[in-house]
């Protein structure tokens, strides 16, 4: 017990308890989504694409970032339907085409962050294979 006469622990556990009931009442693509978008956000952070952002860039980091989002897109977008799945694919696209913009030395083709799961440019790469 703190000075407050409450269990810390007990609190812990009651804000994890509800944070699996928040998440039990949303279906996946709901969850992957708000994940996906929140890794499209840090990436754009990475990358320096908000305002002031040239001094935020750090290419190392938004390669690490763009590399699981297109793990996470690839992974998900069969599960996901078309509807949801090219509008993540398009975001992680531009993301990528950004990351090459920046970058002072290009990747070799497939070298690029998430090109593992895309091929060059997500563009050009799955969407033909029907997602």
């Amino acid at each position: 017990m703190d000075s407050t006469g409450t269990n810390p622990d007990n609190e812990g556990q009651d804000l994890a308890a509800q944070s699996a009931r928040d998440l039990a009442g949303l279906a996946a693509v709901e969850i992957l989504g708000a994940h996906i978008v929140d890794l499209m956000t840090a990436a754009a952070v990475k990358l320096g694409l908000f305002e002031g952002g040239d001094e935020l860039r750090d290419l190392a980091e938004a390669r690490i970032v763009i590399d699981a989002l297109a793990g996470l897109v690839d992974g998900a977008a069969p599960h996901l339907g078309s509807q949801h799945a090219a509008p993540m694919r398009d975001g992680l696209s531009t993301l990528q085409q950004a990351f090459a913009e920046y970058s002072p030395i290009p990747d070799a083709p497939g070298q690029g962050p998430g090109e593992k799961y895309t091929g060059r440019g997500a563009r050009a790469g799955r969407r033909t294979q029907g997602y």
